[in-house]
């Protein structure tokens, strides 16, 4: 185990209450003498194989906070420990290392290389990880089965629709074996039945591989599978909720 692994190590290695903690995160971005705060004290904490939604509206501060969690930024003051480790105190190349095989990506967008087969999409986070070879095909084959795409493997996306090209994108968050799947808007671009395979997937997975997940999603069907709820405005958490706790028909959600 070399040494920015063993920063990462499991909890069979090193005990940890919670995957993600924030403390306190502030996020000030400026521009010239002008200053805009995205986040304003943000504190929570996310456990081991829990399935939590953030939802807030546009601007309140919640495209800043999943990025802080996910270690695509770094917060102006605050903390943010995934693992027990302060993300903040690590270099270009641990925070290459965590993003790489600590947590997994899952874009509205899809974000798939339009000149790879699907195959070759999930195949290559590994190759960045150092798994290559054989070894890395017959796990994204695998993977790729697991997700419903065994007879779709050497087709590109653009011979895919828009349900298979997030099935290749959730197979590709998974290459890597991630403790942490982040999902910006996962059902955005998808059509209501298509989006409830992919919620359905997603739960299914993370009941199997016990990984953690955290959704950016304004989808009714995404919150009531989830664990929990965030709601976020103007840069602070607001409310903390369980599915069962909220009245779903209320106007809020309508």
């Amino acid at each position: 185990m070399d040494e920015v692994e063993a920063l990462f190590a499991p909890p069979s290695v090193r005990e940890t209450p919670c995957v993600i903690r924030a403390i306190d995160v502030r996020k000030v971005y400026r521009i010239g003498n002008q200053e805009t705060h995205a986040l304003r004290g943000a504190t929570l904490n996310i456990h081991r194989g829990e399935y939590l939604s953030i939802m807030g509206p546009s601007g309140s501060g919640k495209t800043t906070l999943f990025n802080m969690i996910g270690a695509l930024r770094k917060p102006t003051s605050g903390k943010v420990y995934i693992d027990q480790v302060d993300i903040a105190h690590l270099d270009t190349d641990e925070l290459a290392w965590l993003r790489c095989r600590k947590i997994g990506y899952i874009f509205q967008t899809f974000n798939l290389i339009q000149v790879m087969n699907a195959l070759e999409n999930v195949i290559l986070p590994m190759a960045y990880a150092g798994t290559e070879g054989e070894a890395a095909r017959e796990k994204a084959i695998r993977i790729l089965q697991r997700v419903g795409l065994g007879d779709r493997l050497l087709h590109k996306p653009a011979e895919l629709s828009g349900g298979q090209q997030q099935r290749v994108a959730i197979a590709r968050a998974l290459a890597n074996s991630p403790d942490i799947i982040l999902a910006d808007e996962p059902t955005g671009n998808l059509d209501q039945r298509t989006g409830e395979e992919m919620i359905e997937l997603l739960y299914e997975l993370r009941k199997e591989l016990g990984v953690t997940i955290v959704s950016a999603t304004h989808d009714l069907k995404m919150l009531k599978r989830s664990d929990r709820i965030l709601w976020i405005e103007d840069g602070r958490i607001v409310k903390s909720a369980r599915p069962e706790e909220i009245d779903f028909d209320s106007k809020e959600f309508h």
